[in-house]
């Protein structure tokens, strides 16, 4: 147990980091939503190119996971519909709920504890989407 507290430790981190850049705040998205501000975008672009940065450096460094295998990317089934349709989903429900999965629980930490009724959806969401996955187009 004690070799995943700095998982812990970075989770903390990045929830401060996320509260303090207003990141988890319903107003920042709404106004992302309605493209009258460029502050989502910039936490969203900065990310990205964080990850890809990181992504690149692991690769380079031959960087190993916590098991000791190696770093991977797997390679997704290419297709059009499957991110158009799944990228809406995820984008109306992260209009109405006012947050993304990772914020979710941030707002818990927040004392936003409403928040739960739609942690609860998306579990639900998750499970249903685990019965239908065989019947959907992928």
């Amino acid at each position: 147990m004690g070799k995943y507290i700095k998982f812990f430790l970075v989770g903390i981190l990045f929830g401060i980091v996320l509260v303090k850049s207003e990141a988890v705040s319903w107003y920042r998205i709404f106004e992302m939503f309605k493209f009258q501000s460029f502050h989502m975008y910039g936490i969203i672009g900065t990310a990205v190119a964080t990850g890809v940065i990181l992504l690149l450096v692991s690769k380079y460094k031959r960087i190993k996971t916590i098991e000791g295998s190696t770093l991977k990317v797997p390679l997704k089934q290419k297709g059009f519909s499957r991110y158009i349709i799944g990228g809406t989903i995820f984008g109306l429900g992260w209009a109405l709920a006012g947050a993304c999965p990772g914020p979710m629980y941030i707002l818990i930490g927040t004392g936003v504890f409403s928040i739960l009724i739609v942690i609860a959806a998306a579990i639900l969401g998750t499970y249903v989407y685990g019965l239908l996955k065989d019947k959907l187009p992928h």
